[in-house]
């Protein structure tokens, strides 16, 4: 077993090493062309691409449904000229009360609210008080902004979150800030988290470690794992505190809204914030509260901005959606694995044009790998995947065109070994072809064009299978084949049919030949062995007679008394072996000396001949009938049950023969006489058995001829 297994493990090592030889020049240019590309990666050349890319996978995305767990209330250019701006704490206390009369499950303020403007401040910090599920907001300070500090008494309540949103180089937002340690000593949860916090806690839901990874952080159903510098298409980001990839719901009009106006004219139905999660914030474009996200920006439209309100309500829905729904967000892989996926592809493209060798061919099969591609990875974005595309194209397109250009270099070196080739071959009389490593004729002498029948411009550049019919040219595709797989010379006997439909026994000998630039080419020697064949058959065929001759009686067919000793001892040692009967019977023609006297030889002949094919139809397939001489014929009966069978044999034949014989216009009756001895009762010695045999035949005769005797 140890033996087996070892040299399983060469065969197949035996198998890479070629492998590896053969795909050299191919492993080779993809691993630079993916080095370079993974170089330029790290570098963040390709990260706006992937950006840009990530953005119109999410634009193509069906849009989801409403999410009806959210309510915004919109402050709008209309609101503000109606309250004036800043709205004052009285305006804003009553939003408050009315909204919470509703009783939704949390309410968000999205307003900054660390001064008092008066009127009504007091009526404010009482609502604040009273309202044990409202949640204010913060704005953290970062290196550009100095932020703004929370309205004190939810401070003090811990009913704060902060609205920080990373904003990446191309100013849009594809990142969520759940937590932030600013460096005060405190965990400060955003604003979206908060409120999901606050809507959970009827459900029973609180963040907990993940299972999978403690330093995961799990809401119900949902898991969500930390940002990491290099995720996706960034290169070396701020993930500082904890950043989860955003995944939003739809465009813009994504949630169910009010604004404020209709709320405190209570043109707004009494159940419509009821057990739901409403955020107050501004859409007043004066107010210049908007963010760009993969949304904000099309092939063809002008870029949209987002209220911040509305895409705070699209960090929640996330929350929510994991945590009460399943609803996956966007995974990664790891960054080894986006590595091999790049050196995947560029191992494709250069195997691609390799195999293709031509610049228009590698041109459309490269286009329709990319598109193919694209629409893969736009699949794996649907079911929660985010896949490096922009690096996978280029290290694709880059190797596929490195290897187009290489092979620029071979064509011409390939063309000038034609032509050595061409002129080498013509000397030769034998029909010579040479391939190219997909089997297509590249250089055919003279004597090869006559041989099959056609002219060299039909022939060039096609395969066997333009002109030789399926069975041939498989056999020849798999000989060439074996040659370019081992690198050893093969000499086969093959058919092959010409122009003409004449067919030919040929004698082909293969081997190769590489020229300087590498290339490789299968080259093939033929010689016409036809008449060799025919003469072969002719002399097999005369042999065979010979042979036939020797064994069976030339008048009747059938073996002769030479070839029945040899039958009837293969017989008896066969039941020998297996203690089986064998039954011989012994005929002899009664009359037939009077018929052969009187009306001659010739009809006795023909006698002899219809005798024998009368027997052949009452015996089975494995019984054997010989003529000894003259009238005299044995048939053995190998394995037979038991002697009544032999008489069974013996009866059928004596009702076959008795019937008349029509000979030259003669009719013509005889009958037979038979004697039967049986294997191993009467004798276990041929000769034995013979002539028991023979003498059982003898009292057949005397007792009244036409009948059977068992010794």
């Amino acid at each position: 077993m140890l033996e087996g297994r070892g040299k399983n493990l060469k065969n197949m090592l035996e198998t890479i090493k070629k492998w590896l030889a053969r795909e050299r020049r191919v492993l080779i240019t993809a691993s630079a062309v993916a080095g370079t590309v993974i170089v330029m990666r790290w570098l963040g050349f390709f990260q706006v691409w992937e950006w840009a890319a990530f953005d119109q996978f999410v634009r193509w995305r069906p849009a989801e449904p409403i999410d009806s767990r959210i309510v915004i209330v919109e402050i709008k250019e209309a609101d503000l000229q109606k309250y004036g701006y800043p709205i004052s704490d009285a305006v804003l206390a009553q939003l408050l009360q009315k909204l919470h009369a509703g009783k939704p499950r949390a309410i968000g303020l999205d307003v900054y609210r660390d001064l008092p403007t008066q009127p009504g401040n007091a009526e404010l910090l009482k609502t604040f008080k009273t309202i044990p599920n409202l949640i204010g907001i913060e704005l953290m300070p970062d290196e550009t902004r100095f932020g703004v500090r929370p309205p004190p008494v939810l401070d003090k309540l811990d009913r704060i979150g902060f609205n920080n949103v990373v904003i990446d180089a191309d100013s849009k937002v594809r990142r969520t800030l759940l937590y932030a340690w600013p460096g005060d000593g405190k965990t400060h949860q955003s604003f979206a988290l908060k409120l999901a916090l606050r809507y959970l806690e009827s459900e029973g839901i609180s963040p907990q470690s993940a299972k999978a990874n403690p330093k995961y952080l799990q809401l119900g159903k949902g898991v969500f794992r930390p940002f990491q510098p290099n995720d996706g298409a960034y290169v070396r980001a701020d993930s500082r505190g904890y950043q989860i990839l955003t995944n939003l719901r739809g465009p813009r009009g994504s949630f169910r809204t009010a604004s404020m106006s209709d709320v405190l004219s209570g043109k707004v139905p009494a159940d419509f914030v009821r057990s739901r999660a409403v955020l107050i914030g501004s859409n007043a474009p004066s107010l210049k509260d908007f963010y760009q996200n993969s949304y904000s920006s099309g092939w063809f439209a002008p870029p949209q901005q987002i209220p911040g309100v509305e895409l705070q309500a699209h960090l929640l829905s996330q929350i929510l959606s994991a945590a009460l729904d399943g609803r996956g967000g966007i995974d990664v892989w790891p960054e080894a694995a986006e590595l091999l996926w790049i050196l995947l592809w560029s191992w494709a493209g250069a195997s691609v044009s390799w195999n293709l060798r031509s610049l228009g061919r590698s041109a459309c099969c490269l286009s329709s790998i990319c598109l193919g591609l694209s629409g893969s990875l736009y699949l794996a974005f649907l079911a929660g995947w985010w896949l490096p595309l922009i690096p996978a194209i280029l290290s694709l397109l880059g190797s596929g065109c490195a290897v187009v250009g290489y092979l620029a270099h071979l064509q011409e070196e390939l063309k000038r070994s034609k032509e050595f080739l061409q002129s080498l071959i013509d000397t030769i009389p034998d029909p010579i072809f040479v391939k190219d490593r997909n089997h297509r004729w590249v250089v055919l002498n003279q004597a090869y064009c006559r041989f099959i029948g056609y002219p060299l411009e039909k022939l060039t550049c096609h395969t066997d299978y333009d002109l030789f019919p399926q069975s041939e040219a498989d056999i020849f595709w798999q000989q060439d084949e074996l040659v370019l797989q081992t690198h050893q010379p093969r000499e086969n006997e093959e058919y092959f049919t010409d122009a003409h439909g004449i067919t030919h026994l040929i004698a082909t000998k293969r081997s190769l030949h590489k020229d300087a630039a590498g290339n490789l080419f299968l080259v093939g020697a033929i010689r016409d062995i036809t008449e060799r064949q025919l003469r072969a058959k002719a002399l097999e065929q005369k042999n065979a007679e010979l042979s036939h001759q020797a064994d069976h009686d030339a008048l009747t067919g059938l073996p002769n008394r030479k070839r029945f000793y040899e039958c009837l001892h293969q017989s008896l040692e066969k039941a020998s072996s297996n203690q089986e009967l064998v039954a011989l019977l012994f005929l002899d023609l009664d009359g037939f000396k009077s018929i052969n006297d009187t009306l001659g030889h010739n009809v006795g002949d023909l006698l002899l001949k219809t005798v024998a094919s009368r027997l052949k139809k009452c015996l089975r397939g494995s019984d054997t009938i010989s003529r000894l001489g003259g009238d005299e014929f044995t048939v053995i009966l190998p394995a037979i049950p038991g002697p009544e069978e032999a008489a069974k044999v013996a009866e059928k034949i004596c009702d076959g023969i008795i019937q008349p014989f029509i000979l030259e216009e003669h009719t013509v009756s005889v009958t037979t006489s038979i004697g039967i001895s049986l294997y191993p009762f009467d004798g276990q010695e041929p000769e034995i058995l013979v002539k028991n045999a023979d003498v059982a035949m003898y009292r057949a005769k005397e007792r009244g001829k036409n009948q059977y005797h068992f010794y």
